[in-house]
């Protein structure tokens, strides 16, 4: 019984270390991009359920891996326990909930990678933007903003960084503006921060 609590506890920490880069990507692949940072509330947190997580599989595993008392009586009998009690479940329990918890560090090898585009252009009409974007968390978030403003049509390079929290994006204004690539950003579920600048 506390074997199982202590499983369900550490895939629940898991799954929640891992929530804020997990939901861009099943966003991504469903199409419903607008709910993306909806859980970058729990940033400051994951590095405490990542530790939480590790020490409760460690517990467990300390738990099953202790020398067990030994049969006083004869009368008493060995009970065979089920596959969910056996150390390959705990295996396979932890393995799990490692992949769930490292799972920002490598997440960016899911998403699709966008096709090169040449694109002939005149130096005249190319402008570079530095967007300052509100809720991107990891790699997984820029690979998500990098995909949606990609697709716009005359966009050549798109460099976010969820550490300084923006996006320079280089484009062609003959055929997009800042106000389109804006919107996309807004559409992918991430928050513009400055919407003051000349959008033309």
């Amino acid at each position: 019984m506390k074997n199982k609590k202590l499983i369900a506890t550490s895939l629940l920490t898991a799954f929640a270390s891992s929530l804020y880069c997990i939901v861009p990507l099943l966003a991504l692949i469903s199409g419903t991009t607008g709910i993306a940072s909806n859980f970058s509330w729990l940033t400051p947190i994951r590095p405490y359920l990542m530790v939480f997580t590790i020490l409760v599989l460690s517990f467990a595993w300390y738990q099953k891996l202790k020398p067990k008392k030994e049969i006083e009586c004869v009368c008493q009998t060995k009970e065979k326990s089920s596959f969910f009690q056996s150390k390959l479940f705990l295996g396979l329990i932890t393995v799990f909930a490692l992949f769930m918890t490292f799972l920002p560090f490598y997440s960016t090898i899911f998403y699709p990678k966008s096709k090169q585009k040449i694109v002939v252009v005149n130096n005249k009409n190319k402008q570079s933007v530095n967007i300052k974007i509100k809720g991107m968390t990891c790699t997984a978030c820029e690979e998500h903003i990098t995909h949606s403003v990609s697709k716009i049509e005359g966009v050549l390079s798109v460099k976010p960084s969820y550490n300084k929290k923006n996006a320079v994006i280089e484009f062609d204004n003959s055929k997009t503006t800042i106000k389109d690539i804006k919107k996309a950003i807004n559409n992918s579920g991430y928050n513009v921060i400055n919407k003051n600048e000349n959008e033309n």
